[in-house]
């Protein structure tokens, strides 16, 4: 495994046939190769070197992304919607897209002891270099996990002390429904399926002009809340609601899953998963409508893709 940390950068192809292009390997990633892997349990999921997985030529791209799951790296792996978006965003030669989990705690206690920062997978580049930092909310649990990990990365944790110098944080899925208690951490949430809007969201991310103005930009796409954009609740009765004046978010929707996008060349793991298989969308949304099913509510209209499709 340490081995494979040193190369993770190699100038080959790997048998997948994604290009990985020769890259500088970082003080960084020297130090994480000899100091810290060596120390902590299954140093695999960390290494960002497996079949699939995609390298870049940073000085090539406009945008750098970094997809953040915040839990382990076990269960990051399985989750369709980011494997979806790696695709979705690698596929653009104007980006790089990289991978984050949450660090198991032997990993954060040697980075802490060492004053580490918590890095991206395939360039093991801290994530406060990023220009977007995207969490997935599977579920609430997992929402100190996601505060540790901007702690963990050099980033301030209230989106308000964030400057120019800071990743724009992005948060979406299915608990982005419910954005209030994360308001104050996440500069924007993305309210429903994400093949569409992640490309507006990264072309507004690039036209630039500082961390205010892409905000602006943000909060006048569909299907995108920036809490700073909206006005101060008002007290009715013994309830906050939304201010008169306040815009209304509406979800985005992929109509047509039969030409979405697909990551058919899922990312392969060294190392055993808790969902160790392949997983293939069949269809989004659910015919039953069971009041008390989340993802059933959520996903709603139903939608297929056709058996030649898959």
């Amino acid at each position: 495994a340490v081995e494979a940390a040193r190369r993770c950068t190699p100038g080959y192809t790997d048998r997948g046939g994604c290009e990985l292009v020769q890259e500088p390997e970082s003080g960084l990633a020297a130090r994480l190769a000899e100091e810290v892997l060596p120390l902590v349990g299954k140093p695999s999921r960390y290494l960002g070197t497996e079949l699939n997985s995609v390298h870049k030529d940073p000085a090539a791209v406009a945008l750098r992304a970094a997809l953040a799951f915040p839990d382990s790296y076990d269960l990051g792996l399985g989750n369709l919607g980011l494997q979806i978006l790696y695709g979705i965003l690698n596929q653009r030669s104007d980006v790089w897209c990289e991978r984050v989990c949450a660090p198991h705690p032997d990993l954060e206690q040697v980075l802490r002891a060492k004053g580490l920062p918590l890095f991206s997978l395939e360039s093991k580049t801290p994530l406060h270099a990023f220009d977007v930092l995207g969490f997935t909310l599977q579920w609430e649990l997992t929402y100190t996990n996601l505060l540790n990990m901007l702690d963990l990365g050099g980033i301030p944790v209230l989106s308000d002390q964030r400057g120019d110098e800071h990743p724009i944080v992005i948060a979406g899925g299915p608990c982005a429904y419910n954005p209030e208690p994360l308001a104050l951490f996440i500069d924007a949430f993305v309210i429903g399926d994400g093949e569409e809007v992640v490309h507006e969201l990264v072309d507004a991310v690039i036209a630039g002009g500082g961390r205010q103005k892409v905000l602006d930009r943000l909060a006048g796409l569909p299907g995108v809340y920036v809490p700073s954009r909206f006005p101060e609740p008002v007290l009715i009765g013994d309830w906050l609601a939304p201010a008169p004046d306040s815009p209304k978010v509406t979800k985005r929707l992929t109509r047509d899953l039969d030409g979405a996008p697909f990551q058919a060349r899922q990312i392969v793991p060294f190392a055993e998963q808790i969902h160790d298989r392949v997983s293939i969308e069949v269809l989004r949304g659910c015919t039953h409508g069971c009041r008390f099913c989340q993802a059933g509510m959520v996903t709603r209209p139903v939608r297929e893709r056709s058996l030649p499709t898959l």
